[in-house]
């Protein structure tokens, strides 16, 4: 339950049994169904996730529409992060897209955490850092790149996630249109 939990953590830091012992003691394993709100716009995020198995999809919601603003898969932490850091009401929606198997730390056990095992700073600053990173290049993408190459770029990355994500989701990734998404798919299948 908790192997690849540990694959993940390690390249960053070195954690004793008992250091093990206390991080898996802090989560909890949870079996969610496909579609379900993990985290909710205007309610505070109180759980961090680590996915074992799915995938989930973090949403804002704007004038009736959704807009995807990335997608997590196994082996990733995923949350509403400001207002689980924060304490305040969530901007951004979290759900399910797939049947998931998720390790989950609630906000106390997160302080706990930090407290009883010091390496855990370094684990989420290195979190936060990829974080960072990610949005920095989905911004850059945005502002340097057309939406052709956003998806190639995204096909190429995350090849597996095209036949597990609907389509209008991946293209309210990319900024674009399910019609859009659709015309830029056929013309580079002609290529």
């Amino acid at each position: 339950m908790f192997e690849l939990l540990h694959q993940t953590i390690m390249p960053h830091v070195s954690l004793s049994q008992g250091e093990r012992k206390i991080l898996e003691e802090a989560f909890v394993f949870r079996q969610v169904p496909k579609k379900f709100k993990l985290a909710e716009e205007g309610k505070v995020a109180k759980e961090l996730y680590f996915i074992n198995k799915g995938l989930l999809r973090l949403f804002y919601s704007k004038e009736g529409d959704e807009i995807t603003a990335f997608i997590f898969q196994e082996g990733l932490f995923a949350a509403s992060y400001d207002s689980f850091l924060s304490e305040n009401p969530s901007i951004q929606s979290l759900e399910t897209l797939e049947d998931c198997e998720l390790l989950v730390v609630a906000k106390e056990e997160m302080e706990e955490l930090y407290r009883r095992l010091p390496a855990m700073n370094t684990i989420t600053r290195k979190i936060a850092e990829q974080r960072f990173i990610n949005a920095q290049r989905l911004l850059s993408s945005f502002i340097l790149e057309t939406p052709e190459e956003r998806y190639r770029k995204f096909e190429t990355d995350h090849k597996d996630l095209l036949q597990r994500v609907p389509q209008h989701y991946i293209a309210s990734f990319l900024g674009i249109t399910p019609v859009s998404l659709s015309r830029i798919r056929k013309r580079l299948q002609k290529k």
